[in-house]
């Protein structure tokens, strides 16, 4: 049960990081122009960088997971 545990928390673990590090890196991209007054984006896109970070989050963690099944990491 434990090992059970600490498997699905290492799995939802690795799809928060990568979810995190792909949004962040999405953040600086398409930002468009700029407030003059704020120096904030006039359409930062935020929900669509959230979907396209979740999509890319998701490949990478099928292809973690993928490599877990296949014994390249050891849990």
């Amino acid at each position: 049960m434990t090992v059970l545990i600490v498997h699905w928390a290492v799995l939802l673990s690795a799809f928060l990081i990568f979810w995190f590090l792909t949004f962040f890196c999405l953040l600086s991209v398409g930002l468009g122009g700029v407030d003059p007054d704020t120096g904030a984006p006039l359409s930062p896109k935020l929900g669509l960088k959230a979907a396209i970070a979740t999509a890319v989050a998701a490949v990478l963690w099928g292809v973690f997971y993928v490599m877990i099944l296949m014994g390249v990491f050891d849990l």
